[in-house]
């Protein structure tokens, strides 16, 4: 049976362990999850290549087994009448009963259906894919998206994505779960049938808390839609462990509560490889023909520093020592978002690629893009505001009278690295494309380094996490004016919507629509409005 989560409640896969023995909701739903079997949660595809795809499934056999082995089946048509290709893989209950295997040999530009046999014959639904075209390439569309937390909305941007006949390949950047206990949220931001697993009032902290989690968001019928329809690359931002994570810790990491970091962050990694339809590989580069090269980056868990601590500056309460900050610990040339090694294999593909294809697009967890708080978000915020949320404006205001951006967890924090990013963009004489997420608000920036343009980011707004727009009592029209006022590299931006982008690559433009959803609090496709921006080859600024 494939579960998912309905306007009642929450049913997840089994074989998640005795711990789902102590789920809050009471016996009869750990009965329910600990007697689900078969195909729990429908099928996925990702990391496609020109003659390759990797396929996922989740299947729990009847009886007390440890391990089972499952057949794919790849076809030319949803019926089976031409199958091409299949492999077996062996899972069990030491990776949660998922699967995952690649299978070669396939054919470019060439839309795929998909199927899985469990060894009782049962099968599982039907998945359609598709591999990256080569040689020249008329178009190519993407869909682009970031930060879904469940219990606060539905994921109605993968719904309305779904339901699209046009689209090549979905690209999510990040905060694909969140990592949060119930007590998190407050009680007028959740959705009453949107319930999450496991459901402590602490994070996630171990491996079975977060396959339980994944699982939890993978049941969501959306969601599994979405990955039925079309192959994803995915990377992980931070929630997908735990907030403001680097690589020796984070801001929501207490050793003391919490345990070791490293065994936290593993846990944490190796739930969502099984849970994923990603290999293992920590970064990597996917060519669509002559027309572009995508690149999936990790800028999280393996290279990144800690970032600079501005609490300090701003605690000391004076210009001086802000202005100590601005010229020393923010300027720090050994500060990495990315590491040295993929720096370093992100700028060589970079100057080896652009010869060879017409775009360099960049998946990215966090925004790249120069934003400094504007001075009148001051007088605009919502009575109220607490007073944690009333400092932290001043501080980013004051910051900004002296050139110093927002957000110290983004690329603004680590300005160092991100000019020699630009710098290798440049000099590579890149078409850079960057396409990022964490923000939960719509923005695109025509990015500069060295007083030259570098290259354009769409940055999409969330899924269903709230913006800034959370904190502000005036016209999100307001904010936006504001915004763009304050920040040169700002082009455009929307403050308030939820949804996801959809991008469109033609070898002479790129065209990125961000796709408003009418709501989150209810469950539909409705559409409030959608917003379009152009690059034009060669450019590296948006047109108008």
């Amino acid at each position: 049976m494939t579960l998912n989560i309905d306007r009642r409640r929450l049913i997840i896969g089994a074989g998640l362990g005795l711990g789902a023995l102590l789920l809050p909701a009471g016996s009869l739903l750990a009965s329910e999850v600990l007697a689900a079997k078969g195909f729990t949660h429908n099928v996925a595809s990702g990391e496609p290549g020109p003659d390759s795809m990797l396929l996922w499934t989740r299947y729990v056999p009847p009886g007390d087994v440890e391990e089972v082995t499952l057949h794919a089946e790849i076809a030319l048509d949803d019926t089976f009448s031409r199958v091409v290709g299949g492999a077996s893989v062996r899972t069990g209950r030491y990776r949660d009963w998922t699967a995952k295997l690649t299978l070669d040999g396939l054919q470019p530009g060439t839309t795929y259906w998909y199927r899985f046999i469990a060894p009782d014959g049962s099968i599982s639904p039907v998945g359609r894919t598709r591999t990256l075209p080569v040689g020249e390439v008329a178009g190519f569309k993407l869909g682009l998206f970031s930060c879904s937390n469940l219990p606060i909305g539905w994921f109605n941007a993968y719904a309305h994505a779904a339901e699209r006949e046009d689209m090549d390949l979905w690209l999510h950047v990040g905060d694909y779960i969140y990592e949060y206990g119930i007590a998190s949220y407050k009680p007028h931001d959740r959705i009453t049938e949107r319930k999450v697993l496991p459901a402590h009032d602490h994070e996630m902290v171990s491996l079975l808390d977060y396959r339980m989690r994944l699982a939890c968001y993978r049941a969501d019928p959306d969601l599994q839609k979405l990955h039925q329809m079309a192959p994803m690359v995915a990377l992980w931002d931070d929630h997908e462990i735990t907030n403001d994570s680097w690589e020796g810790g984070a801001q929501n990491h207490q050793p003391d509560t919490e345990g070791d970091w490293n065994v936290r962050k593993a846990a944490a990694v190796q739930a969502y490889r099984e849970w994923m339809p990603v290999s293992d590989e920590p970064w990597k580069a996917y060519p669509i023909g002559t027309l572009a090269t995508l690149y999936r980056t990790e800028s999280r868990l393996i290279g990144r520093t800690r970032p600079a601590d501005i609490n300090s500056a701003f605690a000391a309460g004076t210009d001086s020592a802000l202005e100590a900050f601005r010229d020393g610990p923010w300027m720090d040339p050994s500060a990495t978002m990315l590491g040295l090694e993929q720096e370093s294999w992100l700028h060589r593909a970079l100057k080896a690629n652009a010869r060879s294809s017409r775009w360099q697009m960049v998946g990215m967890g966090t925004i790249l893009g120069r934003t400094v708080m504007p001075e009148e978000t001051a007088g605009w915020l919502r009575p109220d505001a607490s007073e944690r949320t009333q400092q932290a404006f001043r501080n980013n205001i004051r910051a900004a009278r002296l050139g110093v951006p927002m957000w110290m967890d983004r690329w603004d924090g680590y300005p160092a690295a991100r000019s020699r990013l630009l710098r290798a963009a440049q000099h590579a004489d890149a078409n850079l494309v960057m396409l990022s997420g964490d923000s939960h608000n719509a923005w695109a920036y025509s990015l500069v380094e060295g007083g030259q343009p570098a290259g354009v980011e769409f940055a999409v707004q969330a899924v269903t996490s709230g913006g800034i727009e959370g904190s502000l009592a005036t016209d999100p029209r307001n904010v936006a004016r504001a915004f763009i006022a304050s920040n040169p590299e700002l082009s455009w931006c929307d403050t308030s919507q939820r949804g996801y982008a959809m991008i469109e690559i033609t070898p002479q433009r790129i065209t990125g629509e961000w796709v408003f959803m009418q709501g989150i609090k209810t469950r539909g496709t409705a559409v409030a409005g959608t917003h379009r921006m152009s690059v034009d080859h060669g450019r590296k600024v948006f047109a108008g």
